[in-house]
């Protein structure tokens, strides 16, 4: 199969992000790509730069004010954002993984979405643990969303930015089984190529990470206030495809927008693993044991008291 990595200049706003899905799968499908990958936060937006007006202690009014404002590019899975990255799966026979920050009720979530070429949506994450000051305005996802997604390509998992770097969190999808591992990202250090080649031979599997390319001037007036120089290069990109044997197929690429295409040959993973599977025969089980709550965590949870029930349904015999 081919796939695709899409390094996005950072859009202005929600709307020119979907649209700039549309444009990378419409360039991937002329390319004979079957799936591509998009940064995190693409819909909505990475808020590089920002503080929303915090120091320990203190929040100000202006930063409220900002915190609004970005608030309002979130969008809701499902809602009808998602729809039109499905319908634009649909128009161009693609799999997509597209990053973006999810609104559930008055929470935002840094997240992702996986739909394949009939339109489903079959996977959906919410990064578990937003790095530094992102916990500003991000909430932490519950380990309900740990779900590799099978679909006729293989199988997808999809990991957060410096959710790559958590030990525990890779064995929690190599243990489901993966091919091909999405790595959504806003990571451009030269030691994110590191961390990706370490997990392609880790996991014997195909990692593809899509990362925005930005100036400050692409970047929200409404809340990344941190920047003076419009020019100042604030994001260099460095998305990259590798193969299981830590073999980069395509990129880094830096400091442009572009698209990354590569031929996947997923018997590599077979091969790959004849010697060492994480989540098989080098794993250990007698002396290594993981265990994930992969409840989905509801901040109240009701209980009947079981007197009031019983006492109901006698009162009804």
């Amino acid at each position: 199969m081919r796939a695709a990595v899409a390094q996005v200049r950072a859009p202005a706003d929600t709307a020119s992000a979907v649209a700039a899905v549309a444009a990378f799968t419409a360039r991937a499908a002329d390319d004979g790509a079957q799936l591509v990958v998009f940064p995190e936060a693409l819909l909505g937006g990475y808020p590089r730069g920002a503080s929303f007006g915090t120091v320990i202690g203190e929040r100000t009014l202006a930063g409220r004010e900002e915190f609004l404002a970005y608030s309002r590019g979130a969008v809701t899975v499902p809602g009808p954002e998602v729809e039109e990255l499905c319908a634009i799966a649909v128009r161009h026979a693609m799999h997509l993984v597209v990053g973006l920050i999810e609104r559930a009720g008055s929470t935002l979530y840094c997240a992702s979405v996986t739909v394949d070429d009939s339109g489903c949506l079959i996977g959906r994450r919410r990064k578990v643990m937003p790095t530094g000051a992102e916990r500003l305005v991000w909430g932490q996802g519950d380990g309900s969303t740990l779900v590799v997604s099978p679909s006729r390509l293989g199988r997808l998992a999809t990991a957060i930015c410096w959710e790559n770097l958590m030990p525990a969190l890779r064995l929690a999808l190599y243990c489901q089984g993966v091919d091909i591992w999405c790595a959504p990202t806003a990571d451009a250090r030269d030691v994110q190529l590191a961390t990706m080649r370490h997990i392609a031979i880790e996991g014997r599997c195909f990692v593809l990470a899509a990362n925005q390319v930005a100036r400050a001037r692409d970047l929200s007036p409404a809340y990344a206030t941190g920047y003076h120089d419009p020019e100042a290069s604030v994001c260099r990109g460095a998305s990259v495809i590798v193969d299981p044997f830590g073999v980069v197929l395509a990129g880094p690429l830096v400091d442009e927008e572009g698209l990354l295409v590569a031929d996947l040959d997923l018997d590599h993973v077979v091969r790959g693993r004849y010697d060492f599977d994480a989540a098989g025969h080098y794993s250990r089980p007698d002396l290594f044991t993981l265990t994930v709550d992969m409840r989905e965590r509801a901040p109240v949870v009701g209980f009947e008291d079981p007197t009031s029930a019983s006492s109901a349904s006698g009162q009804e015999q």
